[in-house]
């Protein structure tokens, strides 16, 4: 079966498409990577965004626990596996072409290497940039 984003875009509600077919379907980016934002369940708070290649999202879904590409290991990254702050995923979803990635998750302890709740802590500000949280612990390795 050969499937397309346009297909999912037209779909009626309750309409169901087999995961494979789907995935096959994603625009993967010339390196294979698709863009994967984090959202906490509870808060509604947007962690941080990442990159996934379609291994990275095959683990993510068949074992709950968060896996990324990271680009600048060039190897699979494992929300947490130096930090414990892990990330547990509740639910993904695709946006509607398909070009990026919501992974609904139970963050445990800080997404952010620096030690922040969220890696979103930059506000900018007119012609300034405004720091809006401290660290919750020292930056994780």
């Amino acid at each position: 079966m050969t499937l397309s984003m346009l297909e999912l875009e037209a779909a009626p509600i309750g309409s169901r498409f087999p995961l494979a077919h789907v995935l096959d379907a994603l625009p993967w980016n010339r390196d294979g990577l698709i863009a994967a934002i984090a959202q906490q369940q509870r808060s509604g708070e947007v962690l941080m965004l990442a990159w996934m290649n379609r291994q990275a999202l095959d683990e993510t879904l068949a074992s709950g626990r968060v896996c990324y590409w990271s680009r600048s290991r060039q190897r699979l990254w494992r929300k947490g596996e130096s930090s414990g702050h892990i990330q547990q995923l509740i639910e993904a979803r695709l946006d509607c072409d398909g070009d990026a990635v919501l992974l609904i998750v139970d963050q445990q302890g800080p997404a952010c290497h620096t030690g922040r709740p969220t890696c979103f802590y930059n506000a900018i500000e007119h012609d300034q940039v405004h720091i809006l949280t401290a660290p919750l612990k020292e930056p994780a390795a």
